[in-house]
């Protein structure tokens, strides 16, 4: 899938072009990217999303320095730094696991790398407290990195990598070892951070709610090749193909068959025999068969009518909201994800039958 055009006053910082990555050689050779390449731009939350093996992680080590290319060009603001080892790269990386050094205090692990730079010790006393004021560590600075909390170990990381003011820091999914509510806040403080320092940040992770609260744009990645970069609005309401949609988030797919095109609409008869409108890829036009995609808070349970209909085969009550899975008269399983109130229940029973009104222009119709 081609990059979407990039704004012409934004700056590239990471540029990757043509990236193949091949582990071995003859039969046995395994090609662990195909091809790749995105632009990233600077002051950019830019995320590698996708599922173990995908490619995401090898191309960020490739961009340390930590892999070399097969084929393919790496550039930092237009130089060339395929060849470049990784100390002689203005980059740094936070691993999944910290590495820490447990026998120093914090203010030591944030300070060392400023030391084996050969900074002043006044420069580094300054740049280390600035560090430790923007994550929130300040009283903690003179305690062991041992007898700190996963989260407070997070973010001594993460001040350390950003001491010595790269221009870019790397992410290898550093928040997969939080519990669920400390990974939530430390979301907000990676994006924080990321803004207040203007630095550019590069994220792997394969979750994908992660990837959607903090990136400003996503490449979605897939056995070794980019399936779509797009801003999180565009990964989630205009999936590229199936893939993505089915990998971003929770949604449904519907066999159609194309009816024509009215004014940039494709129009499509569902199996009920009911016909409604979708949109469509800029660009795509498809005939014949067509699959729809439709996310679960797009449609909506009614008594009767509607462009689908079957019975309600499970409700699963989430607390914010309630997921209704019906089955419909045409076999498959059709999920509504609809908002819970206090005043009333969902209004479905398991058994019922009901009507599925799906929203205007909630329909995509996917690429071949």
């Amino acid at each position: 899938m081609p990059e979407p055009a990039a704004v012409p006053d934004a700056r590239i910082a990471v540029e990757c072009r043509g990236i193949v990555k091949q582990f071995g050689e003859g039969p046995r050779a395994l090609r662990a990217l195909d091809n790749v390449s995105v632009s990233i731009r600077e002051n950019e939350f830019f995320t590698l999303l996708g599922p173990s093996g995908c490619g995401k992680t090898t191309l960020l080590r490739m961009i340390a320095g930590f892999e070399y290319p097969t084929e393919g060009s790496i550039r930092l603001h237009g130089e060339d730094i395929a060849g470049l080892p990784p100390f002689k790269r203005p980059i740094n990386t936070v691993f999944q696991s910290y590495a820490l050094f447990p026998h120093l205090t914090v203010w030591e692990n944030v300070a060392f790398g400023l030391q084996m730079l050969g900074r002043p010790k006044g420069e580094i006393a300054a740049r280390v407290a600035e560090m430790l004021k923007l994550v929130h560590m300040e009283e903690l600075a003179q305690r062991r990195t041992d007898q700190i909390s996963g989260g407070q170990g997070q973010r001594v990381a993460l001040a350390r990598a950003l001491a010595p003011a790269p221009k870019v820091l790397l992410l290898d999914e550093p928040l997969s070892a939080l519990d669920y509510k400390l990974r939530k806040e430390m979301q907000i403080e990676l994006k924080r951070m990321q803004s207040e320092t203007g630095i550019t940040f590069i994220f792997v992770t394969h979750d994908q709610e992660e990837a959607l609260t903090m990136s400003d744009r996503i490449a979605v990645m897939s056995k070794g090749k980019v399936l779509q970069i797009g801003t999180p609005w565009d990964i989630y309401d205009k999936p590229a193909e199936r893939f993505v949609a089915d990998f971003i988030g929770e949604t449904n797919f519907l066999p159609a068959a194309m009816v024509g095109i009215e004014a940039g609409m494709a129009r499509v008869r569902l199996p009920s025999g009911i016909e409604m409108s979708a949109t469509l890829a800029d660009g795509y036009v498809p005939s014949g068969e067509a699959t729809l995609v439709v996310r679960p808070e797009h449609a909506r349970v009614v008594a009767s009518g509607g462009q689908l209909s079957g019975r309600v085969e499970n409700v699963v009550y989430f607390g914010t909201d309630t997921h209704i899975h019906v089955k419909l008269d045409e076999g498959l399983t059709f999920m509504v994800r609809q908002q819970n109130s206090r005043s009333q229940s969902c209004g479905a029973e398991i058994g019922t039958r009901v009507g599925i009104e799906i929203a205007p222009d909630a329909a995509q119709v996917l690429r071949d």
